[in-house]
């Protein structure tokens, strides 16, 4: 039997002939010639200040948080249902991770839960665009202006969609990308800041890099430069290899995600009558970039069962995201019960670029028996 695998990097012979060039050029380390070249075009691409290309989205969200001087007793309202890299990049600066519920119809974070929870050691807010749907930004910022405080956008799941016309990636003064192997846009691993202003980038870049910026620039110049370590660093660069994929695939956005679109469009479909699940929201204002395709399985459904009949016949599934504040790590003392419903109820199921009309047609139809299969007794 076929398998039809839940994700699928969308990867070919434009993106062998650019590693190609990088094996050529002899650097294949960050922060070279093609690291610099794709930072160039993200900074167009979103109209930034500054883009930071770097290894991956959770090493973004962390140089964002000491960019912005996140500090020991600081509180950071963070999107609950999403997987946690918020509340991790909050705890590695000694912060605090405020969970703040979502719109049961989107799962994006509710700016009403985030102005509930905004107190006077509240510095910022991390909106998540949820698997790929842009957050409600205009009423977050609002939100934000009203109290002083800075808005990260983690876009990671969202590069080309956009909300009110705007790309996310653009919709708050400081955001993250990622290039994981699920996204649109893939280098396997990776990811990006952009920031409207320039110094944040800076910063960002020369953490990101032990704290002594890039070694090829200093292997240009005459003489023998010797860096200083005068802060701790990490090592968060972006290979050449990495970047020089990612050229490509940007090349491609439009094109894979259009293919993408047409899947989710053809599910809609084909769920439309369905009774026993919900399939995704999008509101009129805004595109989604179908990271994933998550629906909500009603309550009398086994979700464990269905998972199981459809991964026996090849197909991929998964869980879909998280309630991050159920997670034992953060040990929060919150309840936010409609993402921990979304959480109990989600089930992801296959979504890529790579995917024939016929598989569809084969996941719609294996999807609908399986929820027949696995339909628990109602109660009295």
């Amino acid at each position: 039997m076929e398998k039809i695998p839940l994700v699928h990097a969308s990867l070919g012979e434009q993106e062998l002939a650019a590693v190609a060039e990088v094996f050529a050029s002899g650097w294949p380390a960050g922060q070279g010639p093609k690291g610099k070249a794709l930072e160039v075009l993200l900074k167009e691409r979103y109209g930034a200040g500054d883009a930071v290309a770097v290894s991956n989205a959770g090493a973004a969200l962390h140089l964002a948080m000491l960019a912005l001087r996140v500090q020991p007793g600081d509180e950071v309202i963070v999107a609950d249902y999403t997987f946690p890299a918020p509340a991790h990049a909050v705890r590695y600066v000694g912060a605090t991770p405020v969970f703040a519920d979502v719109h049961r119809d989107t799962g994006t974070v509710d700016p009403q839960a985030v102005a509930a929870l905004v107190t006077p050691r509240t510095v910022g807010i991390i909106a998540v665009d949820t698997v790929g749907l842009p957050a409600d930004y205009d009423e977050l910022q609002a939100i934000a202006d009203r109290h002083g405080l800075w808005i990260v956008e983690d876009a990671a799941c969202a590069v080309g969609a956009k909300y009110k016309g705007r790309e996310a990636g653009s919709l708050a003064e400081v955001a993250v990308l990622s290039f994981h192997g699920r996204k649109g846009a893939t280098s396997g691993e990776g990811g990006a800041l952009i920031a409207t202003d320039p110094a944040i980038g800076l910063d960002a870049r020369q953490r990101a890099s032990f704290g002594i910026g890039s070694i090829f620039d200093q292997g240009e110049v005459i003489g023998l430069p010797i860096p200083q370590f005068t802060e701790i660093g990490y090592n968060f660069k972006m290979s050449d290899i990495a970047a020089a994929i990612l050229h490509v695939q940007l090349g491609r956005i439009e094109e894979l995600l259009a293919r993408r679109a047409t899947v989710a469009t053809r599910y809609a479909e084909l769920f439309a009558e369905e009774e026993l699940l919900r399939v995704p929201t999008v509101p009129a204002d805004r595109t989604h970039a179908w990271q994933s395709y998550i629906v909500q399985l009603d309550p009398t459904v086994d979700r464990a069962g269905v998972a199981t009949e459809l991964r026996a016949q090849g197909i991929g599934s998964l869980h879909g995201t998280f309630a991050s504040h159920v997670q034992p790590a953060f040990d929060a003392k919150q309840v936010c019960p409609v993402s921990a419903d979304l959480f109990d109820h989600g089930l992801g199921i296959p979504m890529h670029a790579e995917l024939t009309a016929s598989q569809v047609e084969r996941v719609g139809e294996a999807v609908r028996k399986a929820l027949r299969n696995n339909q628990k007794t109602r109660l009295a």
